[in-house]
């Protein structure tokens, strides 16, 4: 089911993760193209703070956000009406970490729970449906839209930040794309009425192709497969700890 063609001009969204990288990107295009919007996040990058003291001081407007709290993603609609008058027409659940040393599999940092899973697979949800109840109660047409990553396409913080990572995992600059590249396609994958509801895009350094929904084959553009060395330098550590475990028990 989709909403037809859905033009951002006086929409409002609503943006997890939005005050860096690809998230923060769709919301710069989002106030270009007319929206309203609301940058949810823990804090924001210096040019999130550039942005949003400029071009978006009228348009956007800064919400403190941690999106494990089901508190904190209900607030948002709360801001919206407080702030815009209305519940958002667009909800991107955009936040998201990758592989942070405070939340691993295999190093046992945690006790009850993955907040990795918390915040990429849980956060998604629980927006999700706080929107669709947001919009039934205003009897508004919406979009939600989920942000993934194949880890390594994109020139983000969750990478640049972090040279130690990039080297682990063989990050190069050459076989990736701008956030700026993603975020248009998000613009698109909103607006344009051609896309239904439960589309999915993928995004490399070579275009987008839209998934279907059985068989999809694996990606194979350039940036997506991982070397030989780079798998063997990550399995490395794993059976190091495997062997060692072992020799405990």
């Amino acid at each position: 089911m989709g909403v037809g063609d859905f033009p951002l001009r006086d929409k409002i969204a609503v943006v997890t993760g939005g005050g860096s990288g690809i998230n923060l990107s769709f919301v710069k295009f989002a106030v270009q193209q007319g929206a309203r919007v609301i940058v949810a996040d823990l804090k924001l990058t210096e040019d999130g703070e550039k942005f949003m003291k400029g071009e978006g001081a009228k348009a956007a407007i800064f919400t403190k956000c941690d999106v494990v709290k089901r508190a904190d993603l209900e607030n948002l609609i709360t801001v919206s009406e407080k702030e815009f008058g209305d519940v958002p027409d667009i909800y991107i659940a955009g936040a998201g970490v990758f592989d942070p040393a405070w939340s691993n599999f295999w190093d046992d940092t945690e006790g009850d729970e993955y907040k990795q899973l918390n915040i990429n697979v849980h956060h998604p949800i629980k927006l999700s449906r706080i929107a669709i109840k947001a919009l039934l109660r205003k009897n508004k047409k919406g979009v939600i839209l989920v942000v993934a990553s194949l880890a390594g396409l994109v020139r983000t913080p969750l990478w640049t930040d972090y040279p130690e990572k990039m080297k682990q995992f063989g990050y190069t600059m050459e076989n990736t794309i701008t956030a700026d590249d993603v975020a248009k396609i998000m613009i698109d994958l909103v607006t344009n009425g051609e896309y239904g509801g439960g589309t999915t895009l993928e995004c490399s350094s070579v275009g987008f192709r839209s998934l279907g929904t059985w068989n999809i084959p694996e990606p194979d553009s350039n940036g997506t497969a991982v070397p030989p060395e780079v798998i063997a330098r990550n399995v490395a550590p794993i059976k190091a700890l495997l062997a060692k475990e072992r020799s405990v028990l």
